[in-house]
């Protein structure tokens, strides 16, 4: 891991840690150790199986996407690549940092740039579209939850929903007219390349033309053979998306507490959707306070400290051993692969 990387974990471990502490110190009382006395560790493991099953469902999403545009990438090298993601997610800006990770490991998997970048970008699609179809769901036939965790989350529910659906709407079009894609993209290099004092720009214009056609062919190949896939896919990320809401009722249980398995799908809902803002690395920090002034409604306050420490193990710090051990993997076949070449 580069110096800056393990910086910036280090600052993401803080935030959270920090948070988590100011929680337990305001929320632990003598009741809490009451109530710890009804725990069941076989739950919390469990919680930590159905959150791996839920990083399977991914590395099976980036599987059948691939199958679909013709490609043959093993499942365990989908699911290395997922894991490897975790890492660097944990420590960039919102939890949607591990793009590049998983564009190049396609690439090493034999799946061109272009469709790489377009199977990845499009997994972010099927993550809006089923959190977006998932909030309209909420907004319209879950009325009362909505009241019951007050105004402000409500309308930030809805400022969300309307922006994940402009944002699909708007890629959408862009894909059909990809002129309008390569002009945005282009103006952006020029920015950036003006901002370096970099004055050529032939190579930086033809690569975005280049890359552009090929990613609006890849997702035309989407819609007109690879519907499978993409089908297969969106099955997926709403397995997997349901799977990761459901590991807090899952905590509350080996907690002696009654599960809330209907009020946590429109609580992780909003917590996912704010997350994916680039406001502190890993979302450290933020996740907690989230989690805290929402789940309070529900949950005793001398447990909710130690429901949110529990959540963020799983979630958050078991990513970052996972990731550290996909990335121990791409490593050793990197070094493998040089030794090779001498």
């Amino acid at each position: 891991m580069k110096k800056s990387e393990k910086r910036w974990l280090w600052i993401s471990l803080g935030f959270s840690l920090i948070v988590l502490v100011g929680i337990l110190f305001f929320t632990i009382d003598a009741s809490t150790f009451t109530l710890l006395r009804n725990t069941d560790p076989t739950f919390f493991i469990l919680a930590l199986l159905i959150h791996i099953l839920a990083l399977v469902f991914w590395g099976l999403r980036v599987k059948f996407m691939s199958w679909g545009l013709g490609y043959r990438v093993p499942f365990l090298q989908c699911f290395n690549l997922v894991l490897a993601n975790l890492l660097v997610a944990a420590i960039t800006p919102s939890q949607a940092g591990g793009e590049p990770v998983r564009v190049h490991e396609l690439y090493k998997a034999g799946v061109k740039v272009g469709d790489a970048t377009a199977i990845v970008i499009t997994e972010r699609i099927l993550d809006g579209f089923v959190l977006g179809l998932g909030g309209a769901f909420f907004m319209l036939v879950l009325g009362s939850i909505w009241q019951q965790l007050g105004s402000i989350y409500s309308y930030f529910m809805y400022a969300s929903w309307i922006f994940i659906t402009v944002i699909v709407v708007l890629f959408l079009y862009s894909v059909k007219n990809p002129d309008i894609l390569k002009k945005f993209l282009l103006r952006i290099v020029r920015y950036v390349a003006k901002l370096m004092g970099k004055t050529r720009m032939e190579k930086y214009e033809q690569a975005v033309d280049r890359e552009v056609d090929n990613f609006h062919n890849t997702l035309a190949m989407f819609i007109i053979q690879g519907k499978k896939g993409l089908f297969l896919g969106l099955i997926c990320t709403a397995a997997f998306w349901f799977l990761e809401s459901v590991i807090v009722s899952l905590i509350l249980l080996g907690l002696g507490q009654p599960p809330i398995y209907v009020e946590s799908l429109v609580i992780q809902l909003i917590i996912a959707v704010i997350m994916m803002i680039p406001l502190t690395p890993g979302g450290s920090g933020i996740a907690e306070i989230l989690f805290t002034s929402m789940y309070s409604i529900f949950i005793p306050t001398s447990l909710i400290g130690i429901v949110v420490v529990l959540w963020r193990s799983i979630l958050f710090y078991s990513n970052i051993f996972l990731g550290l051990l996909g990335s121990l993997v791409i490593v050793r076949r990197e070094a493998k692969g040089r030794d090779a070449d001498r």
